[in-house]
């Protein structure tokens, strides 16, 4: 990490966007056009920065907010609110658990709560690529015309944004499940707090200094409270992509998913879950997870934006862009792979199937870059831990199976110690990411027969690497923890509909990335 902490905290100012009369104009009209009523159904709310202060606007009513520094957050002051306020209500234990959820699936915003709000916008808003206004789409909208899902996410209400998060293991209090949440920018610092790092200078989410920083840019916080002060030699965390908090709690105690269970059982299980950040989306989340920063500071900003600078579309999240994503995270971000090895040198850190995968010693990713040979699945007839009623009807089930099967063979094989014609050390820290559940929790909807197959498939495949973790004799000073990138709400398949047509009519020239990122007078 460089010493040079004024260049970094220049560099990471938050961003003042002076536009012109001109576009100010028109930039109102596109907001104008989304929250028509004709909207309602499909907008919940408009999001965008107007100089120094932030503006969250829905066809109710309106909060103007500013954001100024307090200790390593931002102290929040509401400006104006005009009529309802949007995002009055915040409270991440809203709708659990599921049997709050699944009797009111899609609510309405009167009915929801949007964990963090003020602090989404902020964050989002600190990037220069930062578009003119974020669309949030509604609980109940169905994608339909755009390839849409049963299964959504991408909004701020809390179903879409609260991922799962159990920690267990070495180090770890066994606490059960609190009534509590988190957010996925604090699961970085905790892990390298609780393997027993040694906080130093570091970037505060405000861009001011903070001395309690186990990253370069440190927008997280060390969640003290589940961690009982050992510190263990090595983490295991796996990434259970787009898997609903809720539903993943009532499969455990269910007895569904036995190997997440012990984990459950072994330490501390957040309610409440973790909130991801806007965009709740793939990549974006991921990489917050992996460098506890959120999107507006890590700069991979979405899983597809608009750079006006360079003038041109950027697209990470995609089979033909995950080898080179990481390009365009910000080069004052450090990820949990560099961090682990700056504060243990000579340790090992792998990441197992993960885009994000800078500074990782191992990494699928880097084998593709190389031209090296990649591990590959056995025949789908061969495939163990695959629920067959849905691997062979669903192509996407299938290919997620497959490729969640080479994330078992990478880590068992790595915790091995010898894989690939390689001797491998224990690794300090070892990332493992399925993708299987967040292909079926689209598919079906969170609640559906191939959301449990999924989690249940993937439960199994959790099983083998902790059974890689005993067989290592690692166990006793071994740490776990289990999390998503983002929740995923049941849709209404009836709730369809496209602002395109809206913003087309308001005459108004733009882009819209990701189908929420709107850019005026690209």
């Amino acid at each position: 990490m460089t010493d040079d902490y004024g260049r970094r905290m220049a560099i990471m100012d938050p961003v003042d966007r002076p536009i012109s009369d001109e576009h100010r104009a028109d930039v109102d009209r596109a907001r104008v056009a989304l929250l028509d009523p004709s909207m309602a159904h499909i907008v919940d709310m408009v999001l965008e920065a107007d100089g120094t202060e932030y503006l969250a606007s829905s066809a109710e009513g309106s909060v103007r907010f500013t954001a100024g520094a307090a200790g390593s957050g931002w102290d929040i002051s509401v400006v104006a609110v005009e009529g309802e306020n949007p995002v009055a209500h915040q409270a991440a234990g809203h709708l659990a658990p599921l049997d709050a959820e699944r009797a009111d699936p899609a609510p309405t915003r009167d009915q929801n709560s949007y964990p963090m709000a003020y602090e989404q916008v902020v964050q989002l808003f600190d990037s220069p690529a930062a578009p003119d206004l974020v669309a949030i789409h509604t609980g109940a909208h169905n994608w339909e015309d755009q390839g849409g899902h049963r299964g959504e996410h991408g909004s701020i209400g809390v179903v879409q944004a609260r991922a799962p998060f159990v920690i267990a293991g070495a180090g770890v209090r066994q606490e059960g499940m609190v009534a509590s949440a988190c957010s996925v920018v604090d699961i970085a610092p905790t892990v390298l707090a609780l393997l027993g790092a040694e906080p130093t200078t570091g970037v505060a989410r405000n861009g001011s200094r903070r001395d309690d920083a186990y990253l370069a840019r440190q927008d997280g916080d060390v969640l003290d409270e589940v961690l009982d002060g050992s510190a263990p030699e090595h983490v295991v965390g796996f990434l259970i992509d787009g898997t609903n908090a809720n539903v993943l709690h009532d499969m455990v105690a269910r007895g569904e998913a036995p190997n997440i269970a012990r984990l459950m059982e072994m330490g501390s299980t957040f309610g409440h879950g973790a909130i991801s950040a806007l965009p709740t989306v793939t990549l974006a989340n991921h990489t917050s997870i992996l460098t506890g920063c959120f999107p507006g500071h890590h700069g991979i900003l979405h899983n597809a934006w608009y750079d006006r600078r360079r003038g041109e579309q950027i697209i990470t999240n995609s089979p033909a862009h995950w080898m080179t994503s990481m390009q365009h995270l910000s080069p004052e971000v450090e990820s949990l792979y560099s961090a682990v090895k700056r504060h243990f040198p000579g340790s090992l850190a792998v990441s197992i199937n993960e885009p994000c995968d800078a500074g990782a010693d191992y990494s699928i990713f880097e084998l593709f870059r190389t031209g090296a040979e990649i591990p590959t699945a056995p025949p789908t007839a061969e495939l163990p831990d695959a629920t067959e009623r849905f691997v062979r009807p669903s192509k996407d089930y299938k290919t997620a199976s497959k490729i969640d099967h080479t994330s078992v063979d990478q880590a068992c094989g790595i915790w091995s110690g010898h894989y690939r014609g390689t001797e491998w050390p224990v690794p300090k820290f070892t990332w493992v990411n399925f993708t299987l559940t967040d292909a079926a929790f689209h598919e079906g909807g969170p609640y559906s027969d191939i959301a449990a197959a999924s989690v249940h498939d993937t439960d199994a495949r959790i099983g083998r690497v902790l059974e890689a973790v005993e067989a290592s004799g690692a166990w006793d000073r071994t740490a776990f923890f289990v999390t998503a990138d983002h929740g995923m709400q049941e849709s209404d398949p009836s709730c369809t509909g496209n602002w395109a047509d809206a913003l087309d009519e308001s005459g108004v020239d733009y882009r819209d990335e990701g189908y929420s990122f709107i850019y005026v007078n690209p």
